[in-house]
């Protein structure tokens, strides 16, 4: 676990990220950046061989963006500038890189698009009730775990309504959707090992291959297919995982 003074953004050019922090866990596939403001404790996991890029924020830059983790869809344009940001030209041995005034261009660059950029349904928002956390426990250890609430209600002893009420109040969403929020995260991880749909789809507790494509799609916007053979795409990028410093 760590913090730092400012604000980072992180992109998997290859592999898939995700990021933790006391809020709950992001899921950062291809095409995605969390962002995680200054003073968040949190730490980074990767699954798959992961290129991981890091780019902090000045004040000036991350006060444009969010006071919260969040999860952006990254442009192609986003894309480029966060390889540029943490490419070759970075590596004090490779020769002149980008000075000051072209790095501040770039973040500029960066910052506005995020900004126009929507957030992603990436954000798995971590329960703080007791209840709430034993039922996220065994959900966690068991993905595939279909019981109802009523069910799990009675297994850590609290009432189907309270916990539907924690639910809606605490993390700002229902049982269902955040259990399928927490399905499609152990998915991107399953499809980073280089699993299969139709083991993915009963590890992760849909009925078959196409329940979990549907799913699967609505939350990330591509089906798995195409998502495993766009991630391989752009994880031939230069294999040059590097951290961005600030800058104003």
């Amino acid at each position: 676990m760590q913090s730092h003074a400012r604000g980072h953004l992180v992109y998997a050019a290859g592999g898939v990220l995700a990021v933790h922090t006391e809020q709950g866990t992001s899921i950062v596939p291809a095409n995605r950046v969390a962002w995680t403001p200054a003073g968040f404790t949190h730490h980074h996991r990767a699954h798959g061989d992961t290129d991981m890029r890091i780019v902090f924020l000045a004040p000036s830059l991350a006060r444009l963006v969010p006071d919260r983790p969040a999860v952006f869809l990254a442009s192609g344009l986003a894309r480029e500038v966060l390889l540029a940001l943490t490419g070759p030209r970075n590596d004090e041995d490779a020769g002149p890189g980008y000075g000051p005034a072209a790095r501040s261009r770039l973040l500029r660059v960066l910052v506005d698009e995020l900004r126009e950029a929507p957030e992603q349904p990436l954000h798995l928002p971590e329960p703080r009730d007791d209840r709430l956390r034993a039922v996220a426990r065994i959900l966690h250890e068991t993905p595939a775990e279909n019981a109802t609430l009523a069910a799990l209600g009675r297994t850590i002893g609290a009432s189907t309504r309270t916990l539907s009420r924690l639910f809606h109040d605490e993390l700002g969403m229902t049982f269902y959707e955040w259990r399928t929020q927490l399905r499609v995260h152990h998915a991107l991880v399953l499809l980073a090992e280089g699993h299969d749909t139709l083991r993915i789809a009963s590890a992760c507790g849909w009925a078959n291959p196409s329940s979990f494509i549907a799913a699967f799609t609505a939350v990330i916007g591509t089906t798995p297919g195409r998502y495993r053979t766009g991630h391989r795409s752009h994880a031939g990028v230069s294999p040059s995982p590097s951290v961005a410093g600030p800058s104003d």
